[in-house]
């Protein structure tokens, strides 16, 4: 290969970016397969039961609240102003108790959406006539001229899209969660974490959101959609979930291929 021809390959910033990004996965992929080269014919791991406050990556609750009430007792009397029930239940009401939250999501979206666009324009102009200068134009452009039409231009675009999205998801699931914080207002912030591992494939369910003391029930349950701010994940790890991922390579070239 000529020494400028390599030069200008050496000083092309979007060749010398793209090598990086490949050196970065393929050393990232190594680590990954070499991982999994590791762990062949062991099952998935199961994460091991901790306090979810002492995570990494834990962060309390923080959301607008009324202002504190204080808290009035008669005398002789077992009624307090913050109470709103006479009788004690069995119902999650403190940091640290379980309830459960039945998820059940049965949903169907179907849209349908189509875009057209035509556009379409012509621009001519000329000089007939200043002060015989015109005439002069031959001098200047060896080829032959016409004064009256010295310049055209014609544009046209056109453009359409179609789309089409028919989804449909079912979960029935029911969860156990734990009570981690209690907001001025009375609300519960609940995080609640299920793995379930049948041969080489886990499940992993967890949600995490604000409830309402008096959505719970009688039975000590919740509904997933009386849950503020949810997040719902339900996902899996094992040979299956492998399969049905693509390569490794293949989400890298999706990722840089500009075409």
């Amino acid at each position: 290969m000529p020494a400028h021809i390599i030069h200008k390959h050496k000083q092309n910033p979007s060749l010398r970016a793209l090598g990086l990004a490949l050196l970065a996965a393929t050393a990232l992929s190594g680590c990954t397969a070499a991982d999994r080269i590791a762990n062949i014919g062991q099952p998935p791991t199961m994460a091991e039961i901790e306090n979810p406050q002492l995570s990494p990556d834990y962060k309390p609750v923080s959301m607008p609240m009324p202002a504190p009430q204080a808290v009035q007792k008669q005398p002789n009397s077992l009624w307090a102003s913050n109470r709103k029930n006479f009788f004690k239940d069995q119902r999650a009401s403190d940091v640290g108790d379980i309830l459960t939250v039945l998820v059940d999501i049965d949903e169907k979206a179907e849209l349908d959406n189509e875009t057209e666009r035509k556009r379409s324009s012509s621009e001519n102009a000329g000089l007939g006539g200043f002060l015989g200068y015109e005439n002069s134009l031959g001098a200047i452009l060896p080829e032959s001229v016409d004064p009256t039409n010295l310049v055209g231009t014609d544009a046209d675009s056109a453009h359409k899209g179609e789309g089409t999205i028919d989804r449909q998801e079912k979960i029935e699931v029911q969860l156990a969660a734990l009570v981690t914080q209690i907001l001025p207002n009375g609300n519960m912030v609940i995080h609640g974490k299920q793995e379930i591992r049948v041969n080489f494939e886990k499940r992993v369910l967890q949600i995490d959101g604000v409830i309402r003391p008096e959505d719970i029930s009688i039975d000590n349950t919740v509904r997933h959609n009386q849950v503020a701010e949810a997040r719902v994940v339900y996902g899996g790890e094992g040979q299956i979930t492998d399969v049905q991922q693509p390569r490794y390579g293949q989400q890298l070239y999706d990722i840089v291929f500009p075409f």
